[in-house]
């Protein structure tokens, strides 16, 4: 992991050679032409000279005889071009090429327009981030070890003999007999109730017999009076009628609650209009703010959706989620899922177009950046992406640091 501790930059002008020995790692990030420039029409390209590595085993000096006479000795002066940057066409490249601590470098601007160099100072292993896998291995076997039950001893895989088996079961219990008390369930008393099924016996001969023989049977059934006692109305007949005013009740419960329903749904539908004409009326205040607008260079946005909060700006550290497509949608690059896309706003860690497109967006919001090569990658091939491409980006800011 590479952590930026502090802004790097230079300036080169043609025909003066820069010596440089970093104090720490240095990352040069990106090379860009000057606002004033010598010439409008000139290529102005940057020399890197550095050591190469020196061989660690003399005893390879007999292989080494058999290799290319043209390829460089080892520890010899090795020059080479980091960017060439034309006005007009590309005026910003990125370099990303690493210089190590104490090492001398010599940088140098052949043309005639003065370029500027922007990097960080980088730790590449921060102290409070050890190596990846250290210590995994030993706290896996560890857990292995605390868990091994393969040494604890077991009652179950022990051999006894059936004599002392049996002398051990009977101690253990006549040790517990003190514990135990044994319990005598009385027999619940005989119920006075006529039984269930003689009771419904009972009911079905009721209701078998006829009118006149109910009647009958009223005539003998005769009070201290002398009077007849009077036939009872069968349950069912009283429960029917409990039954129905409870059908009722219920019947009119279901069409009051509809009624209220209905009522509720009809005002719901009118405020919901009301707020819809609402809306319609402040879209028009506002304007149509999804229209493509046109920025500085060429770049061209579009909103899909407006986010919330403050707005990114120059400097602010930004989260993305992205996908990076060409004018006929087919994708070459995308970020929608995982770590974000963590950039610097406006410091040329991105290509222009970005630096230039997200400025302005809040958390939260969709847009579409079409960047033209001049803000892109210009007329270079880079990962699957064809020299002097149009590119169409949509992408969505998480979060604003």
């Amino acid at each position: 992991m590479v952590v930026a501790i502090a802004p790097w930059s230079i300036v080169l002008t043609p025909g003066q050679a820069e010596v440089i020995i970093p104090q720490a790692d240095l990352q040069i990030k990106s090379a860009a032409l000057p606002d004033e420039l010598q010439d409008g029409s000139a290529r102005t390209s940057v020399k890197l000279t550095y050591q190469s590595l020196a061989s660690l085993d003399d005893g390879e000096e007999d292989d080494d005889e058999d290799e290319d006479e043209d390829e460089p000795p080892k520890g010899a002066a090795v020059t080479t071009v980091l960017c060439s940057l034309t006005p007009g066409k590309i005026e910003q490249s990125s370099c990303e090429i690493i210089l190590e601590e104490d090492m001398e470098y010599i940088l140098e601007a052949v043309g005639k327009n003065t370029i500027h160099l922007y990097g960080n100072y980088i730790d590449q292993a921060p102290v409070d981030q050890p190596p990846l896998d250290m210590d995994s291995d030993e706290d896996e076997d560890e857990d292995e070890e605390a868990y091994n039950l393969g040494e604890v001893s077991s009652d179950v895989e022990v051999e006894v003999d059936g004599d002392e088996a049996a002398l051990d079961v009977e101690d253990l219990l006549d040790d517990d007999a003190p514990r135990f008390e044994e319990i005598h369930e009385e027999e619940p008393p005989k119920s006075l109730k006529r039984p269930r099924d003689d009771a419904m016996e009972v009911d079905e001969h009721e209701e078998k017999l006829s009118k006149s023989q109910k009647k009958k049977e009223a005539k003998k059934l005769k009070g201290t009076d002398g009077n007849a006692v009077p036939v009872l109305t069968p349950e069912k007949k009283v429960e029917g009628k409990t039954e129905k005013k409870e059908e009722e009740k219920k019947d009119k419960k279901k069409k009051d609650k509809a009624e209220k329903k209905e009522k509720k749904e009809k005002k719901e539908k009118k405020e919901k209009k009301e707020k819809s004409e609402q809306k319609d009326g402040e879209k028009k205040d506002k304007g149509d703010k999804k229209a493509e607008r046109t920025l500085d260079g060429g770049v061209k946005v579009r909103d899909a959706k407006v986010g919330t909060g403050k707005m990114a700006k120059k400097g602010d550290t930004v989260e993305m989620r992205y996908i990076g497509k060409f004018l006929d949608d087919k994708i070459f690059d995308k970020n929608i899922k995982g770590k974000p896309f963590v950039f610097k706003l406006g410091q040329g860690d991105v290509i222009k177009g970005w630096d230039i497109g997200v400025v302005g967006m809040q958390i939260g919001g969709e847009r579409e950046i079409v960047v033209p090569p001049s803000m892109g990658y210009g007329n270079k091939k880079i990962d699957g992406i064809p020299a002097g491409s149009t590119l169409k980006f949509e992408v969505k800011l998480l979060e604003i640091k």
